[in-house]
């Protein structure tokens, strides 16, 4: 009798509910997503992953998400270095989309696109219109390979009609790899805050040695003369750079001149290689 009365405690020991909340705690509604794991509240979904995917009805703001935008990410990196790996020798020249065809900076752009295209180098822009389509068009007429990399912006833009070889851009991260990795120089004709935004991006990556030292070269001294004193009095005069950060940037007004550094640097970078 005692071994029978045993018995039954252990059988109603094994089958009694344990505390709700301490099982709440210990083992949680759960449910998977995949490798993702749900619990307690967020795990109240209706449906399924491949339910949502192969049901055509429903919402379509899941292409706005998150985990879509990182696909949309790769896919542009993944355009970008299939169309550029086989890129030659390219200079990316920033200058203002403002600039009127009829301004003499217009016929600058169209200079220095053709003078990079004669001495071997593809020039890459953002694509749109002012010094940007000078600076195609240069290079394009003097038979050399034009490049335009384009972003998504609020306002129609598209590429200018000089580009031989154009990428359109969702991200501005993704494009401003494009114009670091595939250039040998920067140039930067007059502009505004996105070429100033291109300019000191490109310098603090040669000055952190994020790429291979190239030149930095500022075309116009009366529009970027006032920067660069301000940069060599006060900046560096606090010691917030030094003498050698300075000395990455060189100031011209000679179309010739440009070129002569971008190819000093070049040449300097294959005896390194």
């Amino acid at each position: 009798m005692r071994e029978a009365g045993v018995a039954r405690l252990r059988v109603a020991r094994m089958t009694a509910k344990p505390d709700e909340a301490t099982y709440d705690q210990e083992h949680p509604r759960e449910r998977q997503r995949g490798p993702v794991v749900l619990r307690r509240q967020r795990s109240d979904e209706s449906t399924t992953t491949d339910q949502r995917l192969l049901d055509s009805r429903g919402p379509s703001d899941w292409v706005h998400t998150d985990p879509w935008r990182v696909l949309r990410i790769q896919a542009e990196f993944v355009e970008g270095f299939g169309a550029l790996a086989e890129l030659p020798r390219a200079v990316t020249v920033f200058g203002s989309a403002r600039t009127p065809r009829e301004h003499p900076e217009y016929q600058l752009g169209r200079d220095l696109g053709a003078a990079l295209a004669s001495a071997g180098f593809a020039v890459i822009t953002g694509g749109g219109p002012g010094t940007m389509e000078a600076v195609n068009r240069g290079a394009s007429e003097a038979g050399g390979l034009s490049v335009g990399l384009g972003i998504e912006l609020p306002f129609e833009q598209g590429l200018n009609p000089w580009v031989d070889l154009g990428i359109n851009f969702r991200y501005f991260f993704t494009r401003k790899t494009m114009f670091a990795k595939y250039a040998q120089a920067f140039v930067c004709l007059p502009g505004g805050f996105g070429t100033l935004d291109e300019l000191f991006e490109a310098l603090t990556l040669v000055q952190t040695k994020k790429v291979t030292k190239f030149p930095v070269v500022l075309f116009g001294t009366a529009y970027w003369g006032g920067l660069y004193e301000w940069l060599a009095t006060i900046v560096s005069g606090s010691g917030k750079v030094n003498e050698r950060d300075l000395s990455l940037l060189h100031l011209t007004d000679d179309v010739d001149d440009a070129v002569r550094v971008v190819e000093d640097a070049y040449r300097a970078w294959e005896e390194t290689h």
